[in-house]
């Protein structure tokens, strides 16, 4: 393994933070049994052991829940949902570790929330670390492979989300190529591509141009860039890993095809079905009273019906009919013509507008979940209607139905609520990274997150 290689994989700023996680549990579980201890005799050196055992814990967790990701898309509202699910995550671990503790005297209780507050005070501060405007000691340098308006948006993108990296330079595709980045970073195409990384020690290249034949790239020179330990990454992989999303104007078919990713097996299905029923279930009884409350407002204010049924486009592009709390009038399509969902909607009714600000209108969909028609998480389930004109107009529309519906999405918590062609493409971007990255992780922190944007109320209709 090259000197390149490692350094991609154990990064010095990261392994610091890692240090001081797991320092912060370590010393705070150390102090917490000092304090409650009265004077009692306590075995420091297994206290250590159990302390440092739950530290471990811990760093698994936030490695799992990403918190140690060099780049990534997150908003503040999707790291404090992981936080609060490596809390949850982690207090069964304290908890059994502190029961078997044979070595602590005095208030347990104490001792017990002392190591809860070391927890939360450590995940508190790797919450505002992920979002606090970095000066690594060692900034990763990217170079850019071309010139020209692809070149442009990738180096907005990179200064507007990662304040870690520094583009050193770019370097053009092809003399013919019109020159959209500053002049005073252009490379002489008379250099060599392995000597210029060499020389500008470049980390990482991103390939951004728009026609790659007619030996616009020198792929022996990218691959001899490679195998020294240069990242090189495609534009779609760029905005990927960078933004939580496939972009429409990076997307070629070839890459959906050869790329990784897009796994549909057997046990991700089992798995993902079996998650289904059980958060289904639990939501159902959680929110039976709420749902309650909701259907005789629901009916005191416009009458019946309470729910209204309407078919959307499924997994495979099977129709289905989804179930939700009525919150517009009677009438609402009443020339029977689709429209799009607005802001200050007049067809909404004065319930309906609480409801769908608090998102308690899609409640009834949980059991179209038990059904098996959808899902708690996926992309939403659209309208035929709207299906057939969207996937006329925009590239790879249809894939997204290669997944069940959700609940919930990573569009519905990344993106504003969508109410015109535009906005569904823009949807349509991270509900192709869902398709091809979903799993089991990445669903529960969608739900955590889901808490977050209905707390906050926004994209609601």
């Amino acid at each position: 393994m090259s000197l390149k290689t490692m350094w991609h994989l154990f990064r010095p700023d990261t392994l610091l933070e890692v240090i001081f996680d797991f320092g912060f549990v370590f010393v705070g579980i150390i102090i917490a049994v000092m304090w409650v201890k009265n004077g009692l005799p306590v075995d420091y050196g297994l206290v250590a052991a159990y302390a440092a055992i739950l530290a471990l814990v811990m760093l698994a967790i936030n490695a799992w829940l990403g918190f140690y990701q060099r780049i990534h898309d997150r908003t503040i509202e999707d790291s404090r949902a992981r936080a609060v699910l490596a809390l949850h995550l982690s207090i069964p671990v304290a908890y059994l570790i502190f029961l078997i503790l044979p070595s602590v005297n005095g208030d347990r209780t104490l001792f017990e929330l002392s190591g809860m507050a070391a927890l939360f005070g450590m995940l508190s501060y790797r919450v505002m670390a992920s979002h606090r405007r970095q000066h690594a000691l060692v900034t990763h340098r990217i170079l850019i492979f071309g010139a020209g308006k692809e070149a442009e948006t990738v180096a907005a993108s990179l200064s507007k989300e990662d304040q870690t990296v520094r583009v050193v330079g770019f370097y053009p595709g092809h003399p013919s190529e019109e020159v959209m980045v500053p002049q005073e970073m252009l490379i002489p195409r008379e250099k060599n591509l392995v000597d210029a990384v060499s020389e500008l020690k470049v980390d990482e290249i991103v390939v951004a141009i728009g026609e790659r034949r007619g030996g616009r790239m020198p792929l022996r020179e990218l691959l001899d860039c490679r195998l020294s330990g240069v990242l090189v990454l495609d534009m779609s992989s760029h905005f990927e890993r960078m933004l939580g999303q496939i972009r429409l104007d990076a997307l070629r078919a070839g890459w959906l095809i050869f790329g990784d990713g897009f796994r549909q097996g057997p046990v991700r299905t089992v798995v993902k079905r079996i998650f289904d029923i059980v958060a289904a279930t639990i939501l159902l009884i959680l929110f039976s009273p709420l749902m309650l409350l909701t259907a005789l407002a629901i009916m005191i204010e416009d009458g019946f019906p309470i729910l209204y049924r309407q078919e959307r486009v499924g997994l495979s592009g099977r129709l289905f009919n989804v179930i939700k709390f009525r919150s517009m009038k009677k009438d609402a399509e009443k020339d029977g013509t689709p429209r799009w969902a607005s802001k200050n909607d007049t067809r909404v009714t004065k319930v309906g507008r609480i409801i769908r600000k608090l998102r308690i209108d899609e409640l009834p969909q949980l059991f179209s979940v038990l059904k098996g028609d959808m899902s708690m998480v996926g992309p939403r389930p659209e309208r035929a209607y709207f299906v057939d004109q969207l996937t006329k107009e925009i590239p790879f529309y249809a894939v997204r139905h290669s997944v069940k519906p959700g609940v919930t999405g990573w569009a519905q918590v990344r993106y504003q609520y969508g109410a015109s062609v535009d906005d569904a493409a823009q949807k349509l971007q991270y509900d192709l990274y869902y398709v091809k990255n979903h799993s089991l992780l990445l669903d529960l922190v969608i739900l955590f997150e889901t808490v977050g944007v209905v707390v906050g109320g926004k994209g609601a209709q």
